[in-house]
């Protein structure tokens, strides 16, 4: 069988994969300090030239999704903000999943999360986190019975 991506409805705004790992490392700079992130520092966390890494921010603030003037830090504007946001949400609750329902390492479940974020179907996407929630629900509720007995 051969993926494709028409079938799973994915809306991914037309960001290629190496633009979402950007904006997702961007994001967690700006999640921790949001002090701006300087080229240099993101192609070494990207494991890029800084060239590449330099193509890549152009092309971002090309499409809106940072601030950045030259030589100075790179800064998500409010659209690049909000994509890193679905971005790294897609990461965490992947890693989630894969860590409580397969009960795979914390090292193999984020390198997973990393390439599926990329491909998976807003429709499946959204049974992994209803699956979460179920079990955290179950898990409050017996957390409950627990202390009730």
């Amino acid at each position: 069988m051969v993926y494709r991506p028409e079938i799973s409805g994915r809306t991914n705004k037309g960001f290629t994969e190496s633009i979402e790992d950007y904006l997702e490392e961007i994001y967690l700079d700006y999640i921790g300090s949001n002090t701006g992130v300087r080229i240099t520092d993101l192609a070494q966390a990207m494991g890029v030239t800084k060239a590449s890494a330099t193509d890549a921010v152009k092309k971002m603030k090309d499409r809106g999704l940072v601030r950045h003037e030259r030589y100075g830090r790179i800064y998500l504007s409010d659209a690049g903000l909000q994509a890193a946001k679905e971005v790294y949400d897609r990461h965490v609750t992947i890693t989630q999943f894969i860590r409580n329902f397969l009960d795979v390492s914390p090292e193999v479940a984020e390198n997973d999360a990393c390439g599926i974020e990329h491909i998976i179907s807003d429709e499946t996407f959204s049974a992994i986190k209803a699956a979460l929630r179920r079990q955290a629900i179950s898990e409050m509720n017996g957390n409950k019975k627990d202390e009730d007995e």
